[in-house]
């Protein structure tokens, strides 16, 4: 059989794309997941089920049966590989991840569309983002309330003592509450919104695979890995895939890339769309010679200030993450470009680092980009990810201030009474800019929103990997619909903005552009 589309990944992107692509019927539509799945809601594992508290983190944990457990190299400076989760169930990182519903800033959009990206900016992408969520809370131009993904946020009477610490903190501070973090003129003070109901995550195979998988004319394979795109000439006719130790060819008029940013520029390496000067040292035919898939590789900077708290506070299960703090760097050119998140249990953190107090310091627009390269001709060999974090001094300068600002926070008088001991960094790693910069380098980790790999562009752009409506240059038949085509990382986290770009990939797929 020949499908009319075929999805390859069954992630956020992936999930929307299928769903949405489903819904005529007079198009077959075939969604390829690597990992398991579960039709059934009560058979779904509680990680999976549950995104508050401990059993969030269960997941994500490195070895995880839906963790593809990719590592990566953030500096020279640390010895040990940084874990870089990736889900790898039906519903992607959706079904492993914090759930932050967080869309990208205006500016972000808007500087795409001025590197020739029209169709990219935000006054365009904003009617996608809002018929994508059902929004609670807000109710206006801005957001959405008959989509498909429902979107919370605690109220203040919820919040633990910590996040209202943290509130008191940053409005001593000086800093606005803007509790909608979506107002484009918002910043300061925000709700974290999320997309989980009464603790119960809302991923993308519930959202939207779950109403849908009995459509006669949408097929779901899980369990499915995808070995190379088969190619005739420069037009992508099908896919080779491994399902049960046997190898198959499956074919589809369209194809389309939701592997992720790291999944599908490896994809595109092992048939052939790649630098030719990895590609040829492993003797892969050179279809096309891209030399941007796997560049550009953008990610958020994070480190984290760690604290204990008095043996009498009680322990804070909900709203553990309600606020978050968007700012200006001092000098910086770019509103917002720094988030720092307040957590009364600790998410992004090192395996060997026992969960804490902490307030995660992101730079949430860097100046450095990463490289992931393809090391073997095995699609079950992860490829090298160097994320060459802090390497430019402006990023270490933000940085820097944002563990010094978290610093002093902690100092004010509501956080002074429930802050026990600051634990990291410590007041020698505090003492200089010297001191200060070998720390971050020491402990800098991914903030788990890596993208920007198969990167959207000008014709005359040589590090374009698509075009702006997603198809993949030089070869017919195939596009990419995931974070990877950012053209830079948004000012958030990407889930959301990833969510949009699926949405507007149908759009370009059902107009045939």
């Amino acid at each position: 059989m020949k499908y009319d589309h075929i999805v390859v990944g069954g992630g956020t992107a992936g999930c929307i794309l299928a769903a949405k692509l489903s819904e005529d019927p007079g198009h077959s539509t075939l969604l390829l997941e690597a990992g398991p799945e579960y039709p059934d809601f009560e058979q779904l594992p509680g990680m999976l089920k549950y995104g508050w508290g401990l059993i969030n983190l269960q997941a994500r944990a490195a070895n995880s049966p839906f963790n593809w457990s990719f590592t990566g190299k953030a500096t020279p400076q640390q010895s040990e590989p940084m874990p870089v989760p990736r889900g790898k169930v039906l519903g992607g990182s959706s079904a492993i991840n914090g759930q932050t519903f967080i869309r990208g800033a205006p500016e972000d959009f808007d500087t795409w569309a001025s590197w020739g990206n029209d169709e990219w900016s935000y006054i365009k992408v904003l009617p996608y983002f809002r018929q994508i969520e059902n929004d609670d809370d807000f109710r206006d131009d801005f957001h959405g309330t008959n989509g498909p993904i429902p979107v919370r946020r605690h109220k203040r009477e919820d919040w633990p003592p910590l996040q209202e610490a943290f509130y008191q903190a940053c409005v001593s501070a000086g800093y606005p509450y803007n509790p909608d973090n979506h107002d484009p003129d918002a910043t300061g003070v925000s709700l974290r919104a999320e997309n989980n109901v009464d603790g119960v995550r809302m991923s993308m195979a519930i959202t939207h695979i779950e109403p849908n998988r009995n459509r006669l004319n949408l097929t779901i394979k899980a369990n499915v890995q995808v070995m190379r795109i088969v190619l005739s000439g420069n037009v992508a006719t099908g896919l080779e895939v491994e399902s049960g130790g046997e190898r198959f060819l499956v074919e589809g008029e369209q194809i389309t890339l939701c592997a992720g940013a790291v999944g599908s520029p490896q994809l595109l390496m092992l048939s052939g769309i790649g630098p030719r000067d990895q590609l040829e040292p492993l003797d892969i035919p050179v279809v096309v010679d891209a030399p941007g898939v796997g560049q550009n590789m953008r990610d958020h900077p994070n480190v984290v200030v760690r604290f204990t708290v008095h043996e009498d506070r009680p322990d804070e299960t909900v709203a553990r993450r309600a606020l978050r703090l968007r700012y200006t760097a001092t000098a910086s050119p770019t509103p917002n470009d720094m988030i720092l998140s307040p957590s009364s249990l600790n998410t992004v953190v090192k395996e060997d680092v026992d969960p804490t107090h902490s307030i995660n310091c992101g730079l949430y627009l860097a100046v450095g980009k990463g490289e992931l390269r393809l090391v073997s001709t095995d699609p079950n060999v992860q490829p090298s990810m160097d994320y060459h974090y802090l390497e430019e001094p402006w990023d270490r300068e933000r940085l820097r201030e944002a563990v010094r600002k978290c610093v002093s926070l902690l100092k004010d008088g509501p956080y002074g009474e429930i802050v026990n001991q600051r634990t990291a960094p410590t007041d020698a790693d505090l003492a200089s800019d010297e001191s200060l910069d070998d720390w971050m380098l020491r402990n800098v980790s991914t903030s788990f929103h890596i993208s920007g790999t198969c990167k959207m562009g000008v014709a005359d752009d040589p590090m374009a990997v698509v075009d702006q409506y997603l198809n993949v240059r030089g070869i017919q038949g195939l596009r990419i619909a995931d974070a990877s085509v950012m053209p830079d990382v948004v000012r958030a986290n990407t889930n959301v903005t990833t969510m949009m770009i699926a949405e507007r990939a149908v759009e370009f797929i059902r107009d045939g552009r």
